[in-house]
């Protein structure tokens, strides 16, 4: 059997450029299902690109996306989102107006039946639903990730690591079966970041979701990844196990600038 038969996500041949600016270049990799595959590499090696390429908020100049053996290289972002891929953001992109259930709601909006003029009423399989949402939301995903104390609380008021958390609880309603997460540890301290790597671990082994994951912190990618795939300039220059990343001369050079200097920075 072909590798590629294995895989849940393929991503063959992606080219994107911004102008003159090439951001990636011919990048090709997998994901099976079930796992944690991480997306690393220094600034502005194109990992954000990627993901953008594979949710469409980017359409890339050449090359395709297989998603479960379906061609999604070209169709719009809420077609995606309805396949089953959702995905956090590098900055908090939430509604700092709403309270935390109202924001974690509109995740589930791919899923809901109801029009709106049954929506506008609020009555019968409208409210229904509504209160099924609810409570799929109230007693999985706010438990899951610990977020019971805030769920009523306005959003911008909660601090940036609880915000964090309430985007991944969004991204969660939307029931997907790939979650892209960018960065979700980004600018947090010691305990919070080691409370997302649980949450994610908790995500990927109690509800079997396949997660893509980029991340600077490499304590947390040699942790909990499967597989690393590993980009420089727009370009894969290694994909494997962690321990063979940890290791891998391109990888040491491509962040540390030369290959016989210590690599701590790659969780050793």
């Amino acid at each position: 059997m072909d590798e590629k038969d294995n895989y849940q996500l393929q991503i063959n041949d992606i080219h994107l450029s911004f102008g003159g600016i090439k951001a990636l270049h011919g990048v090709s990799t997998g994901v099976k299902k079930g796992e944690i595959f991480s997306i690393i590499g220094p600034n502005g090696a194109g990992k954000t690109c990627l993901l953008n390429c594979i949710n469409r908020f980017y359409q890339p100049d050449q090359g395709h996306i297989i998603f479960e053996n379906q061609d999604i290289t070209h169709l719009k972002p809420h077609r995606i989102a309805a396949l089953g891929i959702a995905r956090t953001f590098q900055n908090v992109e939430l509604f700092g107006h709403m309270n935390v259930l109202d924001n974690i709601k509109l995740g589930a909006h791919v899923h809901l039946k109801s029009g709106s003029i049954s929506g506008g009423i609020y009555y019968g399989k409208t409210r229904a639903e509504e209160m099924a949402l609810r409570k799929e939301i109230e007693e999985r995903i706010v438990d899951l990730l610990e977020i019971e104390p805030i769920r009523k609380h306005v959003v911008h008021s909660l601090p940036y690591g609880l915000q964090k958390r309430v985007e991944m609880a969004r991204a969660l309603a939307m029931r997907p079966k790939v979650l892209l997460l960018d960065e979700p540890a980004t600018g947090m301290n010691l305990e919070e970041t080691e409370d997302i790597a649980r949450f994610i671990l908790d995500i990927n082994e109690e509800w079997g979701i396949t997660i893509i994951l980029i991340e600077h912190d490499m304590g947390v990618v040699m942790d909990i990844s499967n597989r690393i795939c590993v980009l420089d300039f727009g370009i894969k220059i290694a994909e494997g196990k962690p321990a063979e990343i940890r290791h891998n001369e391109k990888v040491i050079k491509a962040y540390l600038g030369e290959e016989d200097i210590t690599y701590s920075r790659l969780g050793a």
